[in-house]
């Protein structure tokens, strides 16, 4: 895997394809969940697609407390122009779409288009079992954790769904589960979005809702699009907050049509 030395810390990333970049941004609790959206012909055969593991995950070099949202946007852009890039489409997912906001904002000369896959915002609260898998990782209970957290947040079929699609993805959230737990978690809490920061959004902006997510996703949906009045609505078939991996086919090709329409003639 190829490395980038993004200001003095490698990050490991995958570039597949030609046209159009689309970045990726993971969240910690699936670090390989976007990869077989990357690799769908929908999206590989027409752009460049690009993962990376961020900071103090995987092979990644160490995480520098730290972690901010703010600080995640500024290493995302100098990723981006240690790649040679100068825009790109972003796409996040959770915690990694609420880090795609700030990298819009605070990057917005850089950001073509963003989609969120149902944000994680701070504005609804999280489930019950958030907190508790903190406290369980606290007291070095990590793979009960992980296991309590996947169930709050992607719902009790989350397991089947996983081992079908990536298998070993919920053994390598336990291994990152330190990075997640201890830094991008309370990083997430602290970070601050609301109808005013969101009117500085000027890029282009997709906001994805499973058609089978609870209401605190559906809730959350409407901030976005009562918030960023120019984002166009997407309710994937099929889906939970699992999303891309639950209808692979109907994500790629969602986001396919959404970045070919908000095209402007770069090459990755």
């Amino acid at each position: 895997m190829p490395r980038a030395d993004v200001n003095g810390i490698d990050l490991e990333y995958v570039k597949h394809g030609s046209g159009e970049p689309i970045v990726f941004v993971h969240h910690g609790a699936g670090v390989d969940w976007f990869d077989p959206l990357r690799d769908h012909p929908s999206l590989s055969d027409r752009f460049c697609t690009i993962t990376y593991h961020r900071a103090g995950y995987e092979s990644s070099g160490p995480l520098i407390p730290p972690l901010t949202f703010a600080g995640e946007a500024a290493t995302f852009r100098a990723f981006i122009t240690q790649l040679g890039l100068d825009r790109v489409h972003v796409v996040g997912h959770s915690a990694s779409a609420c880090m795609a906001i700030e990298i819009a904002l605070s990057a917005a000369d850089r950001v073509q288009s963003v989609a969120l896959l149902e944000p994680a915002l701070m504005a609804v609260p999280s489930p019950p079992e958030v907190p508790h898998a903190l406290e369980l990782f606290r007291s070095g209970q990590t793979a009960e954790a992980v296991e309590t957290f996947l169930l709050g947040t992607c719902g009790p079929a989350n397991g089947a769904v996983l081992d079908r699609n990536l298998p070993g993805t919920r053994a390598r959230a336990v291994a990152n589960a330190p990075t997640f737990f201890a830094h991008e978690l309370p990083a997430l809490r602290q970070w601050s979005f609301d109808g005013g920061r969101a009117r500085g959004l000027r890029a282009p902006v997709l906001a994805v809702l499973g058609e089978r997510s609870d209401e605190r996703f559906r809730q959350r949906q409407r901030l976005v699009l009562e918030w960023v009045p120019h984002a166009e609505p997407f309710v994937l078939a099929g889906a939970g907050h699992l999303l891309h991996l639950e209808n692979l086919s109907g994500m790629a090709d969602g986001l396919a049509a959404f970045v070919g329409g908000h095209t402007s003639g770069l090459a990755g």
